[in-house]
């Protein structure tokens, strides 16, 4: 996963679903991958996710235009993906 042109997304419904993610996302650029992590001890979603474009251009659309909108019924914050340790 490239993370230079990925974005967190925090604040997503639990009954949102990767597709979901990925078809909202898509109006900002190629999207290459959505992660949705699970709780282990629940096997609940965690209500943040990962999505990743293709460029840091299409990234950097995406956070320009979702972050702070509406999705399911709940704001979402985007921003950079940091990248992981």
């Amino acid at each position: 996963m490239a993370d230079n042109a990925r974005v967190y997304v925090g604040g997503i419904p639990y009954s949102a679903t990767e597709d979901e993610l990925k078809a909202y996302f898509s109006q900002a650029g190629t999207v290459v991958s959505v992660f949705l992590p699970i709780e282990r001890e629940t096997g609940r979603k965690r209500g943040f996710g990962f999505v990743e474009f293709n460029t840091p251009e299409e990234q950097s659309n995406a956070i320009k235009m979702y972050d702070q909108t509406d999705f399911g019924g709940r704001k979402i914050s985007v921003s950079a993906a940091r990248p992981r340790e």
